[in-house]
């Protein structure tokens, strides 16, 4: 099995995330959302926050959601000085690059992995490096010194699904001169994470999302995990009232919802080996996944027809522009229910 080196084929008029205009009807697989809801303690923190009358919504929230970094900091056995909360993962994403790499200066990154890391680095001006993977998913020809100003390695991989070791991600922090990025939005589904890695070196950083595993995509929450110094770098340069009311009472509502949150995990990993079993077993090539979602590839290597055959069908999953993964589908977990829907559709199409 080669799932790196595929036929490569024209994709244009494939928009990735594209969503129809009757998406109700539509099994969504695309974009990696949760399938569950979040904690029904969410929804009660948002209507207590904004109250009968919603006065509460005249007044500016807290700037520095330090309520937040306290339930974080407890959750991950850490002094909130080293959690920075964000708007989505993607704001702390961006203000590394600013707070880390000038005009010109270099960062790196695995490719496939999170494209939005090279658009954010061209707004600052910032130099891209690329590195590729093997066979073996390891990443291909990486200097025994990188001296680039970050490097950021997205663990579990999005979009092929699988994660790095601990000790592999180690030996790349030991390697790097600048900031070691460690992109896990997808961890919660991971049988491992690295946040043992931030206490052990100080050019680790953690961020997270609250967009998967704790159901809030429509909230816009994240957070980093780092030495108080990065992070009182990173608050320099933050927007100030980044987080609004209601999305603080949401975020501190799923962190105290531990069980609810695990249950919901555990089914979504339960979901994804079964679907993956039910992939396999009719021929398809599917990259063990540590994400809610799966990489997997017809016996034909032809991603196109799989997703034209899915969307006539109207289950919509993502088929991504680059020629490297033209062969396959990024396939989202949901329910059981759609899942076995979208497996039976997959095993007529052929």
């Amino acid at each position: 099995m080669n799932l790196l080196r595929p036929n490569i084929r024209d994709m244009k008029g494939y928009v990735p995330g594209f969503q129809p205009d009757d998406a109700a009807s539509w099994i969504k697989l695309n974009t990696n959302e949760n399938p569950y809801p979040p904690s029904p303690k969410v929804v009660e923190a948002i209507y207590e926050e904004v109250g009968v009358d919603g006065a509460s919504l005249r007044t500016y929230p807290s700037a520095s959601s330090s309520k937040l970094r306290e339930a974080a900091g407890e959750l991950y056995g850490f002094d909130p000085s080293w959690i920075i909360m964000a708007n989505g993962s993607d704001e702390v994403l961006n203000n590394l690059i600013r707070a880390c790499a000038g005009e010109g200066e270099e960062i790196g990154l695995v490719h496939p992995s999170y494209s939005y890391y090279a658009t954010l680095a061209d707004v600052q001006g910032a130099r891209v490096r690329c590195f590729g993977l093997t066979d073996g998913f390891r990443i291909a020809d990486f200097p025994e010194r990188y001296e680039g100003k970050l490097f950021f390695l997205t663990s579990p991989n999005a979009p092929l699904g699988f994660s790095f070791s601990m000790e592999y991600v180690e030996d790349l922090a030991r390697r790097c001169s600048g900031l070691l990025v460690i992109d896990e939005a997808y961890a919660d589904f991971a049988a491992a994470n690295c946040l043992d890695l931030v206490r052990r070196y100080d050019n680790v950083v953690v961020t997270r999302t609250f967009s998967k595993s704790y159901a809030l995509a429509g909230m816009r929450l994240g957070l980093a995990i780092a030495r108080p110094e990065i992070i009182a770098a990173l608050d320099k340069i933050r927007d100030h009232y980044n987080l609004d009311r209601l999305a603080q009472a949401a975020c501190v509502a799923a962190l105290s919802d531990q069980p609810y949150f695990r249950d919901c995990c555990a089914r979504i990993r339960e979901t994804r080996e079964w679907f993956t079993q039910g992939l396999t077993a009719i021929g398809y090539d599917v990259v063990p996944s540590q994400g809610n979602f799966v990489f997997a590839a017809p016996p034909d290597k032809n991603g196109k027809r799989v997703y034209d055959g899915l969307y006539s069908r109207k289950i919509l999953v993502r088929l991504l522009s680059d020629p490297l993964l033209a062969h396959g589908l990024r396939i989202s977990i949901g329910t059981r229910e759609e899942m076995e829907r979208t497996l039976a559709a997959i095993g007529e199409i052929g």
